[in-house]
């Protein structure tokens, strides 16, 4: 009997803390990457680049589609030899076409290496940011409504985007967190 009644004491003790209040914050990354300067300088670079690429990718499309075209309007007076020739070059082409928006646009491009250089010091920032506000304000998770995690309902009082904010010295206006 008296080994049951440790037992259960023993598992009371162990349980007060589960019944304990954990604090629970969220903030909007997206919010805060809108206004961080920072951000926005990344934002600006990645943008340019964009737009280089654009240009080439758009300049070895339109040599495609004159080749192509040119192509289309001779392929009756070509000899065999030369239409084959003239395919291969059009599919040679358009796999450099692929190739090239693959380097540039795709999974592992260039595009996704320099977002993550870039915006690997801005997400390192605003991450020490929410641990620092985590710790001075006693909060056991935070949250944020920006990411694929789903908050169906918050409390507007649990906003810490402000918080965070100040502690980048990020000036805002309340409205714009929102």
């Amino acid at each position: 009997m008296k080994k049951v009644i440790f037992y259960v004491t023993l598992s009371l003790f162990m349980l007060v803390p589960a019944f304990s209040q954990i604090k629970i914050g969220y903030f909007s990354s997206e919010a805060i990457i809108k206004l961080l300067p920072d951000a926005q300088d990344a934002q600006k670079q990645l943008d340019q680049l964009v737009s280089e690429w654009q240009q080439q990718l758009s300049k070895m499309q339109d040599e495609w589609k004159k080749k192509f075209e040119e192509y289309e309007s001779r392929k009756l007076i070509m000899t065999e030899h030369r239409r084959a020739e003239v395919e291969k070059e059009l599919r040679e082409l358009d796999q450099k076409i692929v190739d090239f928006r693959n380097k540039k646009f795709g999974q592992n491009g260039e595009l996704f290496v320099k977002q993550n250089e870039l915006m690997k010091p801005v997400q390192d920032r605003i991450f020490k940011a929410v641990q620092d506000v985590a710790k001075e304000e006693g909060y056991d998770y935070i949250f944020d409504r920006s990411a694929d995690i789903l908050i169906m309902y918050a409390n507007e009082k649990y906003d810490l985007t402000q918080k965070i904010f100040e502690k980048l010295k990020v000036p805002t206006s309340e409205s714009s967190t929102k």
